[in-house]
């Protein structure tokens, strides 16, 4: 039996459901300012409510953007844990670090890596960290979840944003390279073996993995 389609009206209330405070209305206004589309309310819950469940004390963030997903990730998680956020563009990094103070958040949570993702997290501790969260190039999704499988520790989650990409992704007909880039690492991830994927259809989809635990051998 097919699921019955949810309206836009229905679609609306729950991507609204949780609200937003000046906190992060004011991070969405820096994001306008500088061209950043940060995640949307439903998606920024979505992130709280999975640092929240696993307790995360270490989180990675590719993408910092104006800080808008950061505030949404700090606030679920543990009030010691540590956010490590990577982005190339440094005066982004710098309009992030004015919403983590506006949220109240201590400057020794927040660990802001200006450089390449791909150069930045060979750098990172293996088996360290409860959530990668990707919101960076496309393009290196792929590579990025090669990476989120070294640095997570059993137990931790995947993230990545824009996985319905504005609808292209389910559209067979839509080849660009950034939509062809999150289609193969939608089917790579359903294919890895030890992972528990899930894709959410909130705001612009949320592709989300949990590293299954490995049984220590006998």
């Amino acid at each position: 039996m097919a699921p019955t389609p949810v309206n836009a009206t229905s679609w609306t209330f729950a991507d609204t459901y949780v609200g937003e405070d000046d906190v992060l209305a004011a991070a969405r206004a820096r994001a306008e300012e500088v061209g950043v589309v940060p995640i949307g309310a439903g998606s920024g819950a979505t992130l709280r409510f999975l640092a929240a469940v696993l307790e995360a004390r270490a989180v990675v963030e590719i993408g910092t953007g104006t800080g808008v997903s950061g505030v949404w990730l700090l606030r679920g998680m543990r009030p010691d844990g540590v956010l490590t956020t990577v982005d190339v563009e440094a005066e982004h990094q710098r309009l992030a670090r004015e919403s983590f103070k506006d949220a109240g958040i201590a400057p020794q949570r927040v660990r802001t890596i200006a450089g390449s993702a791909l150069d930045v997290l060979p750098r990172l501790t293996d088996g360290h960290y409860d959530i990668v969260f990707a919101d960076g190039d496309k393009r290196e999704y792929g590579a990025y979840l090669s990476e989120a499988l070294r640095l997570l520790r059993p137990g931790g989650v995947v993230i990545f944003d824009n996985a319905l990409w504005h609808d292209r992704v389910a559209d067979p007909a839509q080849r660009d390279d950034e939509t062809v880039a999150i289609r193969e690492l939608v089917q790579q991830v359903a294919a890895t073996e030890g992972l528990i994927p899930a894709l959410l259809p909130v705001g612009d989809g949320l592709l989300v993995a949990k590293k299954e635990w490995v049984p220590e051998a006998d």
